[in-house]
């Protein structure tokens, strides 16, 4: 495990990247909090593409839980079938749809405890919808930001709810409300798994990753 970055590189860490990319997105499509819900739930283990391709025509005609309830199990499985775990996945969408029914009045709850209630929502999806959705400075965790921050020295953690911990704490306030996308998206097109493209990153003086890669 890396060396942990100093406080004063990590305000550097994310001034670049803030420079770079004033204003990250989420690259998943949606038309509303519940459709956001909806596909932050089918990204498990699935490419924010294939979610989009998948949801593009579903969210098009169903985009609160009960039009979800009414189009049914299966003909969500017709829409998501290319997605991994489908079937699993459209029962916890209806199941889901139903308890935010009779619970919420088809509304998505402003509450990490409630929404971590719903079923196939975990924590990472939890603070996913209340980052994006609901604007709170929460860090979401995926096998990106995990990578990045324990590759980088940035916030070195053995699980993901340790790497949580670690970047609240160190993350500068002013960055934090945006955290979450510059880390992903990094580690999606920059600090790639295999290979990561070193000799493009805007912040490789500041890593600690010791096995860089050169340029071609």
């Amino acid at each position: 495990m890396p060396t942990p970055m100093k406080k004063a590189d990590i305000d550097e860490f994310f001034r670049r990247l803030s420079s770079a990319m004033p204003e990250p997105k989420t690259e998943l499509q949606y038309r509303n909090t519940y459709t956001l819900l909806v596909a932050v739930v089918l990204s498990a283990q699935a490419t924010d593409i294939g979610v989009n391709k998948a949801t593009k025509e579903l969210f098009k005609t169903v985009d609160t839980p009960q039009k979800m309830v009414k189009l049914g199990e299966a003909g969500l499985t017709q829409h998501i079938k290319t997605i991994g775990l489908y079937r699993n996945k459209a029962k916890n969408v209806i199941a889901l749809s139903r308890m935010l029914i009779e619970k919420y009045g088809g509304e998505v709850p402003h509450d990490r405890d409630a929404l971590q209630e719903l079923p196939g929502v975990g924590r990472k999806t939890a603070n996913v919808v209340l980052n994006v959705a609901f604007g709170e400075p929460t860090i979401a965790v995926d096998t990106h930001i995990f990578r990045v921050s324990n590759r980088t020295g940035l916030a070195p953690g053995k699980d993901v709810v340790e790497v949580e911990k670690k970047l609240e704490k160190v993350v500068p306030p002013k960055y934090r409300q945006h955290a979450h996308h510059w880390l992903i998206l990094h580690g999606r097109y920059v600090c790639k798994a295999r290979k990561p493209d070193c000799p493009a990153c805007p912040v490789s003086d500041l890593c600690r990753f010791k096995a860089k890669t050169v340029a071609a």
